[in-house]
């Protein structure tokens, strides 16, 4: 646990293997909702045509996971701050359950959407606890690559549900997309069995008066005892107890070891650096699925039928190409997240996005103006959608909930995070159930020029309201947002622009 690496004459310490085991873990949970997300994209098609459904229909089930992950994220917050992070999980993969078991049943579209509400209450429970637990649990030299272990678990899940689609396609059409949803139930029960062989976030251990438990886990998750002994300490101050307390169990603040207060610290009375983080936390997530990513993961096989593609498995296998790429270059940005630093990272993304998202605009209002297939606008279609893609993958995708966890104080962290989810899911509703009106009323290739300006305005939020994180311990990151460390970032930044 505290051996050391050399790496360019610094000694480095090894990435902790039971803080990466328990990271993993807790992530698993991102793999359900990743299936229930990529799952439908393919799945829509034969639920449409099972059920006689219509596109406004097609629409509200698309948006109903997001729109419903409202819910769960309003509470999550709250409940982990209760019952502690590692049961908030369990409740996740419990909600996540039934809500398979009710899809993978369902005769009609009452009891599909049902389903599909319930999954989605755990989504908003699970975007908020993974990224968490992970953050809380990560030595500050591997945070970055520990606090992206949900996104990757997201991807995994998208490219599952993609590939089930292709599996179950050629089952007979009452069967085939209800094995697709239903199957989702079997890694939910085997979290819950998992989930309990994890430790409690330190933090959250700490939040409770918890002392000795707290420091147990830290020496188990640190890279070394001396690193063990600083996080403790720092625990101790963020939690309102003194540093050279001794004891075992202490009576913590109810205020602390509850939560309450948050909501006013956040809403009524925010400090300046308060407001600061609000702006850049809460902000990342607005804009995130403005550019339109939803719009791909859900709708690919529309895309691709547009540009030209035709065939049901034909469109299936491109989409399936998607969640590959989408996988492979968040794992890029895992290994590079502690290297080049979260802001570097996502201003890549953001101007790379831009670019394929022009360049996809382009092909699909030249290919629905033209009288003829053209095979350069196919093949160039499918390309730029894999480049936005892996773009939005090695940072958008990434960074957001890195940065968006680690960024909050321990007492503003579950509530403030769940905040963000609540406004990630607002976004990703909103794209997931107008993309189809709004295509139908601007075209295809507009409503993909107005993802671009979306994400131009995006880059311009990140350049300046986004301080590097990389490197600093979590109770150390508060510091970027006060007036002074707000100060240094912009003249940073304005010597970077000179």
């Amino acid at each position: 646990m505290g051996s050391m690496e050399i790496e360019g004459g610094n000694e480095k310490p090894k990435l902790n293997k039971y803080a990466l085991a328990c990271a993993i873990v807790a992530s698993l949970i991102n793999c359900i909702f990743g299936y229930d997300t990529g799952v439908l994209s393919g799945a829509n098609i034969f639920v449409k045509d099972d059920l006689k459904l219509n596109e406004s229909q097609i629409e509200i089930l698309a948006g109903t996971l997001n729109l419903s992950a409202l819910v769960g994220s309003a509470i999550a917050g709250r409940t982990s701050d209760t019952i502690g992070r590692r049961y908030t999980i369990v409740v996740a993969s419990l909600i996540f359950l039934i809500g398979a078991i009710l899809m993978g049943y369902s005769p009609n579209y009452t009891i599909l959407m049902t389903g599909r509400c319930i999954a989605g209450v755990g989504v908003g429970f699970s975007l908020m606890i993974a990224p968490v637990y992970s953050t809380e649990i990560s030595s500050s030299s591997h945070r970055g690559a520990l606090s992206s272990l949900p996104e990757i678990c997201i991807s995994v899940g998208i490219l599952t549900g993609y590939i089930s689609n292709l599996a179950f396609s050629k089952l007979p059409l009452k069967l085939g997309w209800r094995m697709m949803f239903g199957i989702a139930a079997i890694p939910a029960i085997a979290l819950v069995f998992a989930i309990l062989q994890m430790p409690e976030s330190p933090r959250w251990l700490a939040m409770q008066g918890r002392l000795k438990e707290a420091e147990e886990v830290l020496l188990l998750v640190s890279d070394t005892k001396e690193e063990a002994k600083s996080r403790f300490r720092d625990l101790k101050l963020a939690a309102g107890i003194d540093e050279n307390c001794k004891e075992d169990v202490v009576i913590p603040s109810k205020k602390i070891a509850s939560g309450a207060g948050v909501w006013k610290e956040l809403f009524i009375r925010p400090t300046p650096t308060v407001r600061r983080i609000m702006l850049a936390a809460w902000g990342i997530h607005f804009f995130q699925h403005l550019t339109g990513i939803e719009a791909v993961v859900l709708y690919s096989p529309r895309i691709f039928k547009k540009a030209g593609v035709m065939g049901k498995q034909k469109l299936l296998l491109a989409t399936v190409g998607v969640g590959v790429t989408k996988l492979l270059f968040i794992l890029v940005a895992t290994f590079n997240l502690d290297k080049f630093g979260r802001r570097r990272l996502m201003l890549t993304s953001v101007s790379g996005a831009t670019t394929a998202l022009i360049v996809l605009g382009f092909c699909l209002t030249v290919v629905d103006h033209a009288k003829k297939q053209l095979l350069w606008a196919l093949c160039l279609s499918i390309i730029s959608t894999y480049t936005f893609v892996a773009f939005f993958s090695i940072g958008l995708a990434t960074v957001t909930w890195v940065y968006t966890a680690e960024i909050w104080p321990l007492r503003l962290r579950a509530q403030g995070a769940s905040v963000g989810v609540a406004i990630n899911r607002a976004m990703n509703a909103t794209i997931s159930m107008t993309f189809i009106s709004i295509y139908e009323a601007i075209t295809i290739g507009g409503a993909f020029f107005m993802f671009a300006g979306f994400a131009t305005l995006a880059g311009v939020f990140f350049y300046f309201f986004m301080p590097e994180t990389k490197g600093k311990a979590l109770e150390e990151i508060e510091m970027l947002f006060t007036p002074e460390g707000s100060k240094a970032h912009q003249q940073k930044t304005e010597e970077v622009v000179v």
